[in-house]
């Protein structure tokens, strides 16, 4: 088994390779990092008439190890900085991308391509985003064995973005007088860096002058079994039905304890060499999880709709709403299954290497060099969050198998970190627990802050717009709920549907609005009064970057 962790829900560009784990059928967080074309050079100038460097330089910051012993000393953590659009006294837009190597394209986020560059546009401030620990090049420890995990906890993660803002010295003009207090400091994120975002925001209260999260995971689940519900609930309807017969007659099947029955349908599926059923069934569930990486831009090629196609479409016709029925979708999906997925998926590896779960020898489970995503973040998981995507509740109707139990997902945490979850049922909604109750969960209450969620996204539950929780949105924590899927809202490109359009336009007064507050309570100058502490002349005028024209800014 490999460490890819079905990561068709996110674009986490790792590679499938035996460095990177895959659990069949889970599914992480996480913000796309798909901005490709920006990852050219963006010839722009600063403030000063000086040329900027390219996104994609990297700088490096001494970040602590341990911030509970400082004197383990430091690692080397990376960021990416842009400062397009800075004028002195305005904000620093920090931000992590969570569970991901930011150099694979995290740092594009930097851009006006993607909110975070927006409001700094808007604000003529500077952005950042900060590799998390334990990601990437980013690392406090040698390798990631389960003794070397203990650093890789939230309350660590937390206090890197404090102790980032207090201490580092930014390589713009004037990057070394920009301290929280000095100028608005503005925390963002995305999916899990979103709730980091908020959780950040409710243990460092007055560090940051605003927040903003999409899809933010606020609440820490065990049993998260309603991932699956958006996608059922959005999908197509007649592949929706189609796949949930599919799925039940796995099950009825499996519990049938008809050896023969079992066999042919695992080869049909072509996993006939997988020797548990959990196995197989939680293969199956790895293309619903394509879900979550759909944005209103998704065209027709993209996976989900191509797994979709391969049942529903007959012939050059398409299924009725109420689908083909069991006998047409369960040979379509075992062909596509067979003959499409498994060679792409896994990539040369043998059927048990690439999906089997039981053996800890595996090379995902034994292979410890950095990096490797999916480890990093599998731990978090059986330490702190849970999240395990499971089957619906009997009597629910589901897209997955009920055979996929919080059971089997837990003793992957056995398998992978042996000797640190000896009893990984108790300790898993322990760690939960103490997750939300640290940072509140639900109920968490901020102020300045705006949450971002998409009604189509699976992790909609997670979030503070979870189904049934109707918590009230204000003019001081703002929640909007627009059409997107995951994290839609990050990018500037997904503002074509109207909906993001309006989110888009309300965040950006709502900072606009907040950062006044804050600057009018520290009495923080903006503009010539501040380049002057700065040793800059007040003469010097703002340049901004529109497309390949630079255009003088004489305004605000």
């Amino acid at each position: 088994m490999a460490w890819k962790y079905s990561l068709f829900a996110v674009s986490l560009a790792l590679a499938s390779s035996a460095s990177n784990l895959v659990i069949p059928g889970w599914s992480v967080t996480g913000m796309d990092l798909g901005l490709e074309d920006a990852k050219v050079s963006v010839s722009a100038v600063d403030f000063t008439g000086a040329p900027i460097p390219p996104v994609d330089t990297i700088y490096y910051f001494d970040q602590l190890i341990d911030h509970n012993n400082p004197q383990l000393g430091t690692f080397k953590q990376r960021y990416w900085h842009y400062w397009e659009f800075y004028k002195p006294g305005g904000p620093i837009i920090l931000a992590t991308p969570g569970e991901a190597d930011a150099s694979a394209g995290a740092y594009t986020y930097v851009t006006n391509k993607s909110i975070f560059g927006q409001v700094a546009e808007q604000e003529h401030g500077a952005t950042i985003i900060l590799e998390h620990r334990y990601y990437g090049q980013s690392n406090p420890v040698p390798d990631l064995s389960a003794e070397n995990m203990r650093y890789n906890t939230l309350p660590q993660a937390i206090n890197d973005l404090e102790y980032f803002a207090k201490n580092v010295k930014l390589p713009m003009p004037g990057g070394d007088n920009v301290k929280p207090g000095q100028v608005p400091w503005v925390l963002m994120g995305g999916s899990y860096s979103g709730a980091l975002t908020a959780w950040t925001m409710i243990e460092k209260p007055g560090l940051f002058a605003a927040g903003y999260a999409s899809s933010a995971v606020v609440q820490a689940i065990t049993d998260f079994w309603q991932y699956f519900e958006p996608i059922r609930v959005h999908m197509p309807q007649n592949c929706s039905a189609d796949v949930q017969a599919v799925i039940a007659h796995f099950d009825q099947v499996f519990a049938s304890g008809n050896t023969a029955a079992i066999d042919a349908l695992k080869s049909s599926y072509g996993m006939a060499e997988l020797t548990h059923l959990d196995d197989v069934v939680a293969a199956c569930a790895i293309r619903s999880t394509l879900g979550q990486r759909l944005s209103p831009t998704s065209g027709p090629s993209a996976g989900f709709w191509e797994f979709c196609d391969a049942l529903e479409v007959k012939d050059g016709v398409n299924a009725p709403v109420t689908g083909w029925g069991l006998d047409h979708a369960l040979a379509a999906w075992g062909k596509y299954f067979s003959e499409t997925f498994l060679a792409d998926y896994c990539d040369g590896q043998s059927i048990p290497e690439c999906l089997g779960t039981y053996e800890p020898s595996l090379t995902g489970f034994a292979n410890t060099t950095i990096p490797n995503t999916g480890r990093s973040w599998f731990y978090m998981v059986c330490n702190e969050v849970g999240w395990l995507q499971t089957g619906a509740p009997s009597g629910h109707p589901t897209i997955v198998s009920r055979l996929i139990t919080t059971a089997y997902e837990q003793q992957l945490c056995q398998r992978a970190f042996p000797g640190a979850f000896p009893n990984i049922g108790s300790s898993m909604d322990i760690g939960v627990a103490r997750t939300n109750d640290a940072y509140h969960g639900w109920n968490v209450q901020l102020d300045r802050f705006f949450f971002a969620n998409g009604k189509r996204d699976p992790w909609l539950d997670a979030t503070v717009s979870a189904t049934g929780l109707n918590v009230p949105s204000t003019d001081r924590q703002r929640i909007v709920v627009s059409e997107g899927f995951h994290c839609n809202d990050l990018l500037t490109a997904n503002g074509a549907e109207p909906s993001i359009k309006e989110l888009h336009k309300l965040a950006l007064s709502d900072m606009k609005r907040w950062l006044a507050e804050y600057r009018e309570e520290n009495r923080i100058r903006t503009d010539g009064d501040v380049d002057e502490k700065l040793g800059v002349s007040r003469t010097i005028r703002g340049v901004l970057h529109t497309g390949n024209v630079l255009v003088d800014d004489e305004g605000d």
